[in-house]
C-alpha cells in the first residue's frame, strides 16, 4: 500500500479540524460551555482526544475558531444567496442581518463567545477570524467605503455592540430596534437584506418599516 501524498494528508487534517470546530458549536449549543468538556468534542467528533492539542491551545480558542467559522459561513451564505447581487447597499444589509441573525439563533452560543473574548485569553486570531474579517471588510469595499482600512473596524465595532445588546441577561435590546438603526447608520431601506437569509426583515418587524 502506497503511502499518502502530502495533498491527501493536508485534507484529511482539514476534516478532522472542522469535525472539531463542528462538534464545539453543535454541544456549546446544547449544554453549555462549563458543562462541554474537550473529551465531550473529540467524543462527538470522532476524533482522539490528544488530536484537539494539536490544533488549538485549549478549549477557549477551540470555541472562538468554532464560532468564528460558523459567522463567516453564515455571512458568506447571507451574501451569496439568490439572488446574487452587486449591490453593495443590498450587501450591507445582507451583512448586517446574517449577524443579527445568527445572533438570536444560537444564543447561548454568541453569549459564551462574547464573554470569552472580555476575558484574559481576550480575541484570538485565527484562520477562521481572518476569513470573517475578509468578508466583512469586503462588504465595507463594495458598499462603496472611500476609506475601508477604517470604516471596516467601525462597521465590526458596530456589529458586536448590537450582539452584545441583544445577548444582555435581563435587559435585551429588541433585534427590530437594533437593526433599525445599524440600517440608519448605512442609510438602508427596511426592506432589503432578510432577516438573517429569509428574504424578508426579522420577525417581529412591521412590513413597512419599524414604527417609533
Amino acid at each position: 500500500m502506497s503511502p499518502r501524498s502530502p495533498e491527501v494528508n493536508e485534507e484529511l487534517r482539514r476534516r478532522s479540524r472542522v469535525r472539531l470546530l463542528d462538534a464545539t458549536v453543535e454541544l456549546v449549543s446544547e449544554a453549555g460551555y462549563e458543562a462541554t468538556t474537550l473529551a465531550d468534542i473529540a467524543d462527538r467528533a470522532g476524533s482522539a482526544r490528544g488530536l484537539i492539542s494539536y490544533y488549538f491551545p485549549g478549549k477557549r480558542q477551540l470555541l472562538q475558531s468554532a464560532v468564528h467559522r460558523l459567522m463567516h459561513r453564515t455571512l458568506q451564505a447571507g451574501l451569496e444567496r439568490e439572488p446574487r447581487t452587486d449591490d453593495g447597499r443590498e450587501l450591507m444589509a445582507r451583512a448586517i442581518d446574517a449577524i443579527l441573525g445568527l445572533t438570536v439563533s444560537r444564543p447561548t452560543l454568541m453569549r459564551t463567545h462574547m464573554a470569552g473574548i472580555l476575558q484574559a485569553e481576550g480575541f484570538v486570531r485565527c484562520s477562521e477570524q481572518q476569513r470573517l474579517a475578509f468578508l466583512l471588510r469586503e462588504t465595507v469595499v463594495r458598499y462603496g467605503s472611500p476609506d475601508p482600512d477604517a470604516d471596516y473596524p467601525l462597521l465590526r465595532a458596530q456589529l458586536m455592540g448590537a450582539v452584545f445588546a441583544i445577548l444582555i441577561p435581563g435587559a435585551p435590546m429588541p433585534l427590530v430596534r437594533l437593526r433599525r438603526d445599524l440600517f440608519e447608520r448605512y442609510g438602508l431601506e427596511w426592506r432589503r437584506g432578510g432577516g438573517g437569509g429569509r428574504g424578508r426583515p426579522p420577525p417581529g418587524a412591521p412590513r413597512g418599516g419599524p414604527r417609533g
